[in-house]
Protein backbone atom coordinates (compact mmCIF):
# COMPACT_ATOMS: atom_id res chain seq x y z
CA UNK A 1 0.00 0.00 0.00
CA UNK A 2 2.90 2.26 0.96
CA UNK A 3 4.90 1.94 -2.44
CA UNK A 4 1.31 2.40 -4.41
CA UNK A 5 0.51 5.38 -2.51
CA UNK A 6 4.03 7.01 -3.07
CA UNK A 7 4.16 5.88 -6.55
CA UNK A 8 0.62 7.73 -6.75
CA UNK A 9 2.04 10.93 -5.41
CA UNK A 10 5.53 11.05 -7.24
CA UNK A 11 3.67 10.16 -10.50
CA UNK A 12 1.99 13.70 -9.86
CA UNK A 13 3.57 16.44 -11.94
CA UNK A 14 1.52 19.23 -10.81
CA UNK A 15 2.90 18.57 -7.47
CA UNK A 16 6.46 20.16 -6.23
CA UNK A 17 9.22 18.99 -4.45
CA UNK A 18 7.91 19.13 -1.13
CA UNK A 19 5.12 17.52 -1.86
CA UNK A 20 6.72 14.80 -3.46
CA UNK A 21 8.94 14.17 -0.24
CA UNK A 22 5.88 14.53 2.14
CA UNK A 23 6.35 11.27 4.99
CA UNK A 24 3.98 8.36 4.66
CA UNK A 25 3.40 5.57 7.07
CA UNK A 26 1.19 2.51 6.90
CA UNK A 27 0.42 0.87 10.56
CA UNK A 28 -1.89 -1.73 9.43
CA UNK A 29 -4.18 -0.59 6.79
CA UNK A 30 -3.58 3.00 8.34
CA UNK A 31 -2.33 6.22 6.62
CA UNK A 32 -0.54 8.71 8.25
CA UNK A 33 0.93 11.63 6.14
CA UNK A 34 3.20 14.26 7.38
CA UNK A 35 5.43 17.02 6.17
CA UNK A 36 5.00 20.45 4.29
CA UNK A 37 3.58 21.49 1.35
CA UNK A 38 3.04 24.23 -0.86
CA UNK A 39 -0.57 25.02 -0.72
CA UNK A 40 -4.10 23.85 0.35
CA UNK A 41 -4.70 22.23 -3.08
CA UNK A 42 -1.45 19.84 -2.71
CA UNK A 43 -2.66 18.97 0.70
CA UNK A 44 -5.51 17.92 -0.32
CA UNK A 45 -4.31 16.16 -3.81
CA UNK A 46 -1.83 14.05 -1.82
CA UNK A 47 -4.69 13.42 1.10
CA UNK A 48 -7.08 12.27 -1.23
CA UNK A 49 -4.67 9.84 -3.02
CA UNK A 50 -4.39 8.33 -0.21
CA UNK A 51 -7.95 7.66 0.75
CA UNK A 52 -8.36 6.70 -2.95
CA UNK A 53 -5.76 3.82 -1.74
CA UNK A 54 -6.51 2.98 1.64
CA UNK A 55 -9.74 4.35 1.94
CA UNK A 56 -11.45 7.50 3.44
CA UNK A 57 -11.55 6.55 7.31
CA UNK A 58 -7.84 5.29 6.84
CA UNK A 59 -6.12 8.55 6.27
CA UNK A 60 -4.96 10.62 9.26
CA UNK A 61 -3.75 14.44 7.05
CA UNK A 62 -0.90 15.51 9.59
CA UNK A 63 0.24 17.75 6.39
CA UNK A 64 1.23 21.07 6.83
CA UNK A 65 0.79 24.18 4.64
CA UNK A 66 3.95 26.32 4.26
CA UNK A 67 7.42 25.83 5.78
CA UNK A 68 7.95 23.41 8.32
Amino acid sequence: MLRKIRRSVVSDKTLSTEAHNVHIVVNNGAVTLDGAVKSDDEKKAIEDKAAQIAGAGNVTDNLTVGAK
